[in-house]
């Protein structure tokens, strides 16, 4: 019986210890979808606890807490942070096959060493010794450079005006943290507060925004001001699904000015205007050498009463379940079809998405010289990024696609302390590689399997995104 978070942890054959230690362990990270706060990087933030650095944002902690009947006072509420923290520590233990109980130990042994095991015999001395840890070098650019990430790419407004990027540049942080661009709120035009926001982004940019020509000005304005700060990512959260008909632009245009003058927008008519504008932000994101990012398939905020009382992003989201492939395949195809299709990532939270996806990029890649694909899928995302979600999206996305191309892990999060998250892939990947080899089914090339693990793993995702 192999012991608890061994240096063999979840490397089960002799293969796959050889190829982590040898080729994966030390590889730089390469974090290029986060939702860090540029701003705590910006002023560097200490933690004087360890319920600030874990539990303070953290949705994915927030909601096991739910999950095992933790009192919200104890979870978001005004309890103190020893009693939040105690909270955690008393669920762990039925936390068994989640991966936050492998995260949470990888997190502590990385950062604090400490090898204490998360339960209520421990808390207090695991409190006491995080306490005392945290009195040190464990600011956020530190626990950044500990985990030798060389690029990380927050998650941004339009709107931003980027101050807190230009101030990291100008710290001389030797990380390279970018703005990557998010344009979901101009998009939801049905939502409340879409007037306001682009007034909003209007002012951020300089351009009375009256008419569709002038929305698509007030874009341009920001992605130039986004380009100028190194982004070259943009990110796109389409939620239910991906909706989408061959967009008209003076429907669009009508659309708009309905929406911009207080009328009701149908859901019809939402999915035009969309339609329309993601030909807009495609035709822009190829003309930059950008890459566009696709998350969909979120069903988001079900739970109206604590929508109510704590806002988004708060861990009551879910997977929504609907098949938006046919869609999802429409819209690519107009992009295409109008020379506005950038490279893009596709991540869908219904892992019964995985082999569609994986197969519809296939129908999109065309050569352009760097060996890398057009259109991938992206890594195992949120609600299936724990052990079997990732050995599933791993294991059919080399079925019917081509596994040493991949873009290896991002972190998704909220917390300076989630690098872990890329071992933890790592650790996975060399496992199913390691298999296939032990079982015959790939040679024990070491040169191939060195680079298979080093180009997965940190080097396809510098090359795809030019770093």
């Amino acid at each position: 019986m192999e012991s608890f978070m061994s240096n063999d942890f979840m490397l089960h054959t002799p293969t796959a210890r050889r190829l982590f230690e040898n080729y994966a362990k030390d590889l730089p990270i390469i974090d290029y979808h986060c939702h860090l706060n540029p701003g705590e990087i910006a002023r560097d933030i200490r933690f004087s606890n360890i319920t600030e650095a874990w539990l303070y944002a953290d949705h994915y902690k927030w909601r096991a807490m739910r999950a095992n009947g933790v009192d919200e006072a104890k979870i978001t509420g005004d309890a103190s942070d020893f009693d939040k923290f105690a909270a955690y520590c008393h669920i762990m233990p039925r936390l068994i096959g989640n991966p936050l109980y492998h995260w949470s130990h990888l997190e502590l042994k990385r950062f604090f060493d400490c090898d204490l095991v998360l339960n209520d015999r421990n808390c207090l001395a695991i409190w006491e010794h995080t306490a005392k840890k945290l009195e040190g070098d464990m600011s956020a650019r530190s626990l950044i450079a500990k985990s030798r990430v060389e690029v990380l790419c927050t998650t941004d407004d339009p709107a931003d005006t980027l101050s807190d990027h230009e101030a990291i540049a100008a710290s001389g942080f030797a990380t390279k943290v970018l703005p990557a661009f998010r344009p979901d709120k101009g998009l939801n035009i049905r939502k409340k507060g879409f007037r306001e926001y682009i007034e909003k982004l209007g002012e951020s940019t300089g351009v009375g925004i009256r008419t569709l020509e002038d929305l698509q000005e007030a874009y341009e304005k920001a992605l130039d001001r986004f380009a100028a700060h190194g982004c070259v990512l943009a990110d796109h959260g389409l939620d239910n699904g991906v909706d989408f008909v061959r967009p008209v632009t003076h429907l669009a245009g009508q659309i708009l000015d309905k929406a911009l003058r207080g009328g009701t927008v149908t859901a019809e008519e939402e999915i035009m205007y969309r339609s329309y504008m993601m030909r807009f932000f495609g035709r822009q994101y190829k003309s930059r050498g950008w890459t566009m990012q696709i998350h969909f398939g979120v069903l988001r905020n079900p739970n109206d009463r604590m929508f109510a009382k704590l806002g988004p992003d708060s861990g009551f989201d879910t997977v929504h379940g609907r098949n938006t492939v046919y869609s999802l395949a429409m819209l690519l195809n107009d992009l295409e079809s109008n020379d506005a299709l950038p490279r893009t990532i596709l991540y869908s939270i219904d892992k019964a998405d995985n082999t569609a996806v994986a197969a519809l990029c296939g129908s999109f890649c065309r050569g352009d010289g760097s060996g890398m694909p057009t259109v991938i899928q992206g890594s195992a995302w949120w609600f299936n990024d724990h052990d079997e979600g990732m050995r599933a999206q791993i294991r059919e996305f080399a079925s019917v696609s081509s596994l040493g191309c991949s873009l290896g892990m991002l972190t998704d999060s909220r917390s300076f302390l989630s690098y872990p998250r890329h071992e933890y892939y790592r650790r996975i990947l060399c496992d199913e590689i390691g298999r296939w080899v032990e079982n015959g089914d790939y040679p024990d090339d070491e040169e191939a399997l060195g680079t298979l693990v080093r180009d997965i793993s940190y080097r396809n995702a510098k090359t795809f995104f030019g770093f």
